[in-house]
């Protein structure tokens, strides 16, 4: 059962959240355009991390540091259960999710946000700098999309500027015939495989488009995308803040082993493999 936040709170801390992911894009935006080293780190589970993971960390730390909400980042990963299990509210942040996507330079990476309460997502963001669109949701109060959000060091948006430029999820825009499957660009297993198999017995038309990061769950709200399969460990920075935006929009994720919504403050991070479903997919 997802916790509700009066209006006058969610009008407080929806802009932090908002500005603080823009100005971390900013961050991000600046090093992809204006770098030569990204001055790439090995973390301890064999995955990148750069200066620009660093510097959008430290941005809306800054930011978000001014509603004293307790933080868990991905970039503050090694912090004990004990000392968080109790949290009845926190933001749980990836400051870039897609590090590889962004060190290829394909443009696929997002700044994820999520305000979380009684171990659920309530409020998020997620924006995607190179594009300039931006993703929030309430819990019950629905999905948006605002776009041409230029990445700026000093966003000062506020509660009713958002809510003036934002486009409810999902979009007739985004209305098509194929059956179309996300999948992640850079960690395809041989059972990300078998889903898709699985699908195109049932479809006659089946699309597959690779996708990094957390943008493939707007895709899902948007109504672009059908279908997302994972089958390989994500943590749960990498799905909060964007699963909350599908969810909202009208599709749903859930665990494969299970057929459970994701858990999220567990004592290990990782998140199971899940599958999900676009806001206007047929789910079969």
């Amino acid at each position: 059962m997802q916790v509700m936040i009066s209006d006058d709170i969610r009008a407080y801390l929806l802009p932090r959240a908002f500005n603080a992911a823009v100005r971390a894009g900013w961050e991000i935006m600046n090093v992809y355009n204006n770098s030569d080293d990204y001055n790439i780190e090995v973390k301890s589970d064999k995955t990148p991390l750069t200066i620009a993971d660093r510097l959008a960390h430290n941005k809306i730390k800054e930011v978000l540091g001014e509603t004293r909400i307790p933080i868990l980042s991905e970039e503050g990963r090694e912090m004990l259960y004990d000392e968080r299990r109790n949290w009845e509210m926190f933001w749980l942040v990836d400051p870039l999710d897609g590090t590889i996507e962004f060190i290829k330079g394909n443009n696929e990476f997002t700044v994820n946000i999520a305000l979380m309460a009684d171990r659920e997502a309530i409020c998020s963001v997620v924006y995607v700098p190179y594009l300039k669109r931006a993703y929030i949701a309430g819990s019950q109060i629905g999905a948006y999309v605002l776009t041409d959000i230029d990445p700026s060091a000093d966003a000062e948006y506020t509660y009713e500027q958002i809510c003036k430029r934002r486009q409810q999820l999902p979009l007739s825009s985004m209305q098509h015939t194929a059956y179309r499957i996300a999948v992640s660009r850079s960690h395809q297993t041989p059972e990300t495989q078998q889903y898709i198999d699985a699908k195109r017995e049932l479809h006659t038309d089946v699309e597959v488009i690779e996708q990094g990061s957390s943008y493939k769950f707007c895709m899902l709200a948007e109504g672009s995308i059908d279908y997302y399969p994972r089958t390989t460990h994500t943590y749960e920075w990498d799905t909060a803040a964007a699963e909350l935006i599908l969810s909202e929009a009208g599709g749903t994720t859930h665990s494969i082993d299970e057929h459970k919504p994701l858990k999220y403050n567990k004592e290990d991070l990782r998140n199971p493999y899940f599958e999900c479903y676009g806001a206007t997919a047929v789910r079969d």
